[in-house]
């Protein structure tokens, strides 16, 4: 696989995107918007609330700021979000079935601005969770973080997996293989693939302007999953809970750039107390 300067691309996947500060600030404008959005959703996920309502009030955010979600009609997919709750990984649908209280729920957002994607998740722990069940959600926005840390120019994609693996496993958690993070930009889904566990210095190296998702999926139990009979839902073969968070990050000149951050200091919970924007 090459590296290409962005503008020099052409429209396929297979090539490395290098892109310049102007493409940064359209990822920090896409990136504040999607997660201006989860920041809103968060809030609202409560005991008795339905997916089906937060999906309705992030497409009105959207359509509202000026946005195009990315999922909607991404790949014959109906709704505007994800909502994954407790064994299921991800690709969650949402639906009319109330929360319950003791949910674990992630919920994944993608908006389109000007032509870039900020997609960027987060969990929700739903009233009295149980202390395993928080202490998964933990376990996975540690392992995003220390994924995030890793991601330096110089370094390899393979330093990235294996922070996120070592960690998670030194807790006696699982790292699902069957999904991955990925390159975006223009683009919602796009070159390189970013898997979650690897070896140090193995893998594509890092290099500014790339852009790409980290999103560490964890699991309490073994790491295999199978899909539902809808063709997106996710879940874990072993019933096991399932937790994820993602960011969408550009590599800098002198390390990495989070674009999808909480500007309400939302990026994990608990959600009660939101700081000052």
């Amino acid at each position: 696989m090459n590296y290409i300067q962005a503008d020099l691309a052409t429209p396929a996947r297979g090539q490395i995107r290098l892109h310049d500060e102007s493409a940064f600030e359209g990822m920090r404008r896409a990136g504040r918007l999607a997660a201006e959005c989860l920041d809103l959703l968060v809030l609202e996920a409560k005991p008795g609330v339905t997916t089906g309502y937060l999906d309705d009030l992030a497409r009105k955010f959207a359509f509202e700021k000026g946005a195009t979600p990315a999922c909607l009609h991404y790949r014959g997919y109906r709704n505007t979000i994800c909502t994954s709750i407790n064994h299921v990984v991800c690709h969650g649908i949402p639906n009319d079935k109330p929360l319950r209280d003791g949910d674990i729920m992630n919920i994944d957002v993608t908006l389109i601005v000007d032509g870039w994607h900020g997609d960027t998740s987060r969990m929700v722990i739903l009233g009295g969770a149980k202390r395993r069940a928080e202490r998964l959600v933990e376990i996975t926005y540690e392992a995003l973080m220390r994924g995030i840390e890793a991601a330096r120019p110089g370094g390899t994609l393979g330093d990235i997996g294996a922070a996120i693996q070592e960690f998670a496993e030194g807790e006696r958690c699982s790292v699902v293989r069957d999904f991955c993070g990925h390159g975006i930009g223009r683009l919602f889904h796009d070159a390189p693939n970013v898997v979650h566990f690897g070896e140090r210095g193995r893998g594509y190296e890092l290099r500014p302007g790339m852009f790409f998702t980290i999103e560490p999926m964890i699991n309490l139990g073994k790491p295999g999953v199978k899909i539902l009979d809808d063709g997106w839902t996710a879940v874990t073969r072993d019933r096991s809970l399932s937790a994820q968070f993602e960011h969408t990050v550009g590599i800098t000149e002198s390390g990495v750039e989070v674009f999808t951050r909480s500007p309400a200091g939302l990026d994990c919970p608990p959600y009660d107390k939101p700081a000052a924007a």
